[in-house]
């Protein structure tokens, strides 16, 4: 039994896919939050199914993003419908991915096979090569940036700003916040504190890339997870410092609801 990773864009029209996909006997992973893949990569499914009727830009970037991990580079990927003038911009960047109809999409799962030779991008990957730091985590012109327990060389960390944005240590009306972590159990402390700031701001979580510290990219994520958050972007800051950007993870319908309300009460 083949087990897909279907990523829609519109949750009421992924329920029907979905529907027709577990008919046809395919086992599927799906959540409305489309973040949630990246929570946990070690989990690979045997394809991706990557719907393009909506939002084709987001389905290139993920698919982009999917061959750019070596875990995941030789899953197949499988392109489904789209409008043919976007769906051909996406083929020329991934040439070696599967393009299909929702009427054909069975088969051609059941043909898709690893991918022997994937290829990468470049040019997609190139144009983020250059960036700076400050660009990877979205500071933006006049952006107020909050910084948490930074290093002292936190300045070069960060690089090059743009104009009008600054780095402050009060938090209040910034739209990001970095918080460098320096051993786990600090952090296992401070999390419920800077869950609620999440709420108000872009949370940037980075940790050293060695690891005499303790502490790793699992570690954080699963420790970030238990509180609420969600994490839907990893980047490289400088040779020393790498990061998640982490967010409140949405829940639907009135039981996860309570659920939600519970556990902010927890955090008080």
């Amino acid at each position: 039994m083949h087990r897909i990773r279907l990523f829609h864009w519109k949750a009421s029209e992924a329920a029907s896919l979905i529907a027709e996909l577990k008919a046809a006997g395919f086992t599927v992973d799906y959540d409305e939050d489309l973040r949630s893949y990246w929570r946990d990569r070690r989990i690979t499914p045997d394809m991706f199914v990557i719907d393009l009727t909506r939002l084709p830009a987001h389905g290139r970037e993920v698919a982009v993003a999917l061959r750019g991990y070596k875990l995941t580079r030789r899953v197949p990927i499988i392109f489904v419908d789209g409008d043919p003038e976007k769906v051909e911009g996406v083929r020329r960047v991934l040439p070696d991915a599967i393009y299909t109809s929702r009427a054909r999409l069975p088969a051609a799962i059941r043909r898709a096979k690893p991918v022997a030779n994937p290829q990468v991008p470049a040019q997609m990957m190139d144009r983020y090569a250059d960036r700076t730091a400050a660009q990877k985590m979205g500071i933006g012109k006049d952006t107020r940036v909050a910084v948490v327990d930074p290093p002292p060389d936190y300045a070069r960390v960060i690089g090059m700003l743009p104009d009008g944005a600054s780095l402050e240590e009060d938090s209040t009306g910034c739209k990001i916040t970095l918080w460098f972590i320096h051993d786990y159990a600090s952090f296992e402390a401070a999390l419920p504190a800077m869950r609620r700031a999440a709420e108000r701001t872009r949370l940037w979580i980075l940790w050293r890339k060695n690891k005499r510290d303790g502490i790793n990219g699992n570690l954080v994520r699963r420790g970030a997870i238990e509180v609420g958050l969600v994490d839907y972007k990893i980047c490289s800051a400088n040779d020393t410092w790498t990061g998640m950007v982490f967010a409140i993870k949405k829940t639907n319908g009135p039981r996860n609801r309570t659920a939600s309300r519970r556990a902010g009460r927890s955090l008080q």
